[in-house]
């Protein structure tokens, strides 16, 4: 991960617990393996569905957790008191940013649009260079195994190339993941299929 040390890993994952009880279990699995490895938790700053599990998890192993809320939320009672840190910001691209910023590194576990608006800025950031942060998918159950078919799909039509479909580490063990995003990540490759460079004046 761009030789620095993984300080702290952000988990993107749902506001409910979904229909397996496999998806709390593996959230709380994770935040429990965040703390142990002393890493510090980076998250939405709820205490319902898998991100209260995520946290608690991380929590119990003793772990430090930072959530970061907009203030809607945190109007509804949706914030997690029981958290070290609870940032409230303005609103959601706010709370997108402080999270990026926090963070070393990216996971994203089952979840719904929120998540997979989230995991796919930070691969499009990943790609374009704005950041050079390795970033995981926890595929517990097989969750993630149509999206995983389209970004083949995406590879096979041109629009990614296969390099960049790489940049997803995709595990559906969260210890194996936590081990692959801890090595640098490959090289960057130019985004653009067609992309000519001006000649050399």
């Amino acid at each position: 991960m761009s030789g620095s040390p993984t300080k702290r890993l952000c988990v993107y994952c749902g506001s409910s617990t979904g229909a397996r009880p496999l998806y709390r279990e593996g959230a709380i699995a994770l935040g429990g393996l965040i703390a142990a490895s002393g890493m510090g938790l980076v998250y939405g700053g709820g205490h319902v569905g898998l991100m209260g599990a995520v946290a608690d998890g991380a929590l119990a192993a003793g772990g430090h957790v930072i959530g970061v809320i907009p203030r809607a939320l945190m109007d509804r009672e949706l914030g997690h008191t029981g958290i070290q840190d609870l940032r409230i910001v303005a609103d959601m691209h706010e709370r997108k940013m402080m999270m990026a910023d926090l963070a070393d590194g990216f996971i994203a576990m089952p979840g719904g649009w929120g998540t997979i608006e989230e995991l796919a800025e930070m691969l499009t950031w990943l790609q374009l260079g704005i950041h050079a942060k390795p970033i995981g998918l926890l595929n517990l159950g097989g969750y993630y195994d149509p999206f995983l078919e389209f970004a083949e799909r995406m590879v096979e039509q041109q629009f990614v190339r296969p390099e960049q479909r790489h940049l997803l580490a995709v595990e559906s063990d969260p210890q194996i993941l936590l081990d692959r995003l801890t090595k640098p990540l490959p090289p960057p490759v130019d985004k653009w299929f067609d992309h000519v460079p001006k000649a050399a004046i």
